[in-house]
């Protein structure tokens, strides 16, 4: 279920929602609406951010800094997993609002990223990117 409603959002993304800029910067990805991985992975882990609380009452409380916080634990799942040799593709389908359906999430909890973890088959084919210079004029964007 998760691969159909992901690469039917993506088709519509492809086709009608990026622009060419867009779709110039994801050439050398080579990605398209055609999403595999998310079937042959062992782990697909959907991280979403808790925007508010709702009290007993009924009431909204806000959480305060929860964005930049699932972004920080991301990021440390993530260092975790490449320290342990783990593959690991970041994912997210444009728009993700669908996904709250897909993994039984509440409206509270935007979808914030697809994570999929595993180890590489060896046919698989990782872009080579060129990667930005530390030593160079920080006004220099590549």
């Amino acid at each position: 279920m998760l691969r159909a409603k992901t690469e039917k959002e993506e088709r519509k993304f492809y086709q009608s929602r990026a622009d060419e800029e867009w779709l110039e910067a994801l050439e050398p990805l080579g990605t398209d609406s055609d999403k595999p991985f998310l079937e042959l992975a062992p782990f697909v882990i959907g991280i979403f951010v808790k925007n508010y609380g709702i009290l007993p009452s009924g009431r909204q409380v806000k959480d305060y800094y929860a964005t930049e916080s699932v972004g920080i634990a991301s990021g440390i799942l993530i260092s975790a997993l490449h320290q342990v040799g783990i593959a690991r593709l970041t994912h997210t389908p444009s728009p993700m609002g669908f996904l709250n359906q897909v993994f039984d999430r509440p409206k509270n909890e935007p979808p914030f990223l697809l994570l999929i973890a595993g180890i590489p088959s060896e046919s698989a084919k990782v872009p080579k990117l060129e990667r930005y210079n530390l030593d160079a004029n920080s006004s220099t964007t590549r």
